[in-house]
């Protein structure tokens, strides 16, 4: 340190940076969030209550994932917990519930309508997290990493989840965009992430000398508990929490 690596993503996280991002509102929901994970496990119970609010969790803070993945990620979540069940000894009921219970989150009513419900509050909000984590990272002290794809949206889960291939085709129109004066909108294509990350690492490698120190700021007001600053020497950076 200062010349140490920092991350928010890579090969071994157990959940992508963004799905933390969008988990991370929940904990500032939590009657919401209680109530929904009550109805969901009466819908779709496992009888396991750590894996099924790491399942839902999941499926919320990853949304839309397909189902493979989803089933994908359950099995290593649920075998590796070794509670209800193991890769020495798979628990074929056990991993049946758990498939009835990814599968309702798409062919349930009743469980789409609660999750819309959830992504309703937390998406927005989840982006917001998602923004900020990402300009502290690569504007701190430390050698930013940016993990394959997570210059858009990284809504992978667990390995090998985050090793899929990555759209880079579809990140140099996003840059072309950004680079020809487009101001992308904060929305599920994940290119207000791309000018984040291009504007922050281009100032880093261009302009050095803003980057002499560190001090932390205060913030004053009624919001202030919301902000989170520091100065790097010329350049300062501003984010928002909660």
């Amino acid at each position: 340190f200062p010349a140490s690596l920092t991350s928010l993503s890579t090969h071994d996280t157990k959940r992508g940076e963004d799905v933390r991002a969008r988990i991370s509102v929940l904990a500032e929901l939590p009657l919401e969030w209680e109530a929904a994970l009550t109805a969901l496990r009466e819908t779709a119970p496992l009888y396991d209550d750590p894996l099924e609010s790491l399942l839902w969790q999941a499926i919320v803070g990853s949304w839309p994932a397909s189902r493979e993945r989803l089933k994908a990620y359950a099995v290593k979540a649920a075998r590796e917990a070794g509670k209800s069940t193991g890769w020495s000894a798979p628990n074929d009921d056990f991993e049946r519930r758990m498939h009835a219970l990814v599968d309702s989150a798409f062919d349930s009513p009743r469980v789409v309508e609660l999750l819309n419900g959830l992504l309703d509050q937390v998406t927005a909000a989840g982006w917001a997290n998602s923004l900020s984590a990402k300009l502290i990272q690569l504007t701190a002290p430390g050698v930013p990493d940016v993990y394959q794809g997570s210059e858009l949206w990284e809504l992978s889960l667990v390995d090998p989840d985050n090793r899929r291939p990555v759209d880079f085709d579809l990140r140099r129109l996003y840059l072309a965009a950004i680079d020809a004066g487009e101001l992308p909108p904060i929305d599920e294509t994940g290119a207000a992430k791309m000018l984040v990350v291009s504007r922050a690492l281009r100032l880093r490698r261009d302009r050095p000398e803003l980057f002499s120190r560190y001090a932390p700021l205060a913030a004053i007001g009624a919001a202030a508990h919301h902000v989170i600053a520091f100065d790097r020497g010329d350049a300062v950076t501003i984010a928002t929490r909660l």
